[in-house]
């Protein structure tokens, strides 16, 4: 008998990790190996030894319905769901879909509003070098309207214009100015109470954790602010346990600004830290707190738990996103108006100089 022919099949769905979904197929043992079959693509989506087995247990996913899973060598998770899961989803499958499909749908909207800003911010470039360009333009018009072999001061027929011209306008135009992005991106995600000490040796005191849009902040129990990590200077969020956690800044130089946190609720805020600060993020290579912690933060594992409060942070960002390109939108178009008018009025004084 071949070794790649099935013992047994059961129609099921295997839970793709990157995707966040459930894909139906079949799932095959052989002699010596276990794989799955997707319906629809008719590709292997998950095939493994079985002497790469370290246990087999059927678990809750999000406390919503039962799943086989299967834990291979290097604590890999495979997550199975059979019972016929492919023609009748369950409430808790079909829960998870609707979710990560949201998700999909807000992270593609991201890309398009991150796009847009970008063109908004150089539109804004633009306009201030036009700006710039016009303030030269006015102090060469003045040098010739009033030339300095011209003994008696301004020209008569300048001094008339410029009193229309403050009649018209009454004040000068403003300079661009950039709109303040401040109020709208300190958007609160996830906030946990914390025992937090500084650095190494610093004592241990109570206070919180704040996850927001575009920052971390470290506050004491009397929520005074100890330190605000800015999205762009953290340098490293080192993971002890699915408990505690390190935020770190790098300086050149100087110390490092170095927070480590506490807390029995971390798991909540380490949902969001995680989507947020994937390049930083750094697992302390410990295999009992690492089995746990990958446990823990396993897709599936409290997915629904999880994938809504990314929901949340995508919205708020999007949100965050739509407000600055709102008021970069005012910005641009009262600038705009007054580089038009510019424009006409130095026109008129260049036909004047001809």
């Amino acid at each position: 008998m071949s070794k790649d022919i099935a013992i047994h099949s059961w129609p099921g769905s295997y839970y793709l990790n990157n995707e966040k979904r459930w894909e139906s197929g079949v799932l095959s043992l052989t002699r010596t190996m276990v794989r799955f079959v997707s319906n629809q693509s008719k590709e292997s989506l998950a095939g493994f030894r079985l002497s790469r087995i370290v246990d087999i247990k059927m678990e809750t996913s999000s406390f919503i319905f039962s799943t086989l899973t299967v834990l291979e060598e290097g604590n890999v998770k495979h997550w199975f769901e059979t019972r016929g899961a492919e023609s009748q989803p369950s409430k808790g499958r079909q829960l998870i879909n609707l979710v990560a499909g949201a998700q999909k749908r807000l992270e593609d909207t991201g890309r398009v509003l991150s796009h847009q800003g970008e063109q908004f911010d150089n539109m804004m470039q633009g306009l201030e070098k036009m700006d710039s360009d016009l303030d030269v333009a006015d102090k060469l018009l003045s040098e010739l309207e009033s030339p300095s072999w011209w003994p008696f001061g301004k020209l008569p027929w300048k001094q008339q214009q410029e009193a229309k011209a403050e009649d018209a306008v009454g004040q000068p135009p403003q300079r661009l100015r950039r709109p303040n992005r401040g109020s709208v991106r300190n958007r609160v995600i996830s906030s946990i109470p914390a025992v937090v000490s500084k650095g190494a040796d610093s004592d241990l005191k109570p206070g919180c954790l704040l996850v927001l849009v575009s920052s971390v902040e470290v506050r004491d129990t009397n929520c005074t602010l100890l330190h605000r990590f800015e999205r762009s200077e953290v340098d490293e969020i080192r993971v002890h346990s699915p408990y505690e956690i390190t935020v770190r800044q790098r300086f050149i130089g100087r110390p490092d600004v170095c927070f480590r946190l506490l807390s029995a609720k971390m798991p909540e805020a380490l949902t969001v830290l995680e989507m947020q600060y994937k390049r930083k993020w750094n697992l302390v290579p410990s295999t009992t707190c690492s089995k746990r912690l990958l446990m823990l933060l396993r897709p599936t594992h409290r997915a629904a738990f999880k994938m809504l409060l990314q929901l949340k942070s995508l919205a708020l960002e999007a949100e965050t996103e739509l407000e600055r390109q709102d008021e970069v939108l005012d910005v641009l178009t009262n600038s705009a108006d007054r580089t038009t008018m510019q424009i006409g009025k130095h026109t008129n004084r260049i036909k004047r100089l001809l």
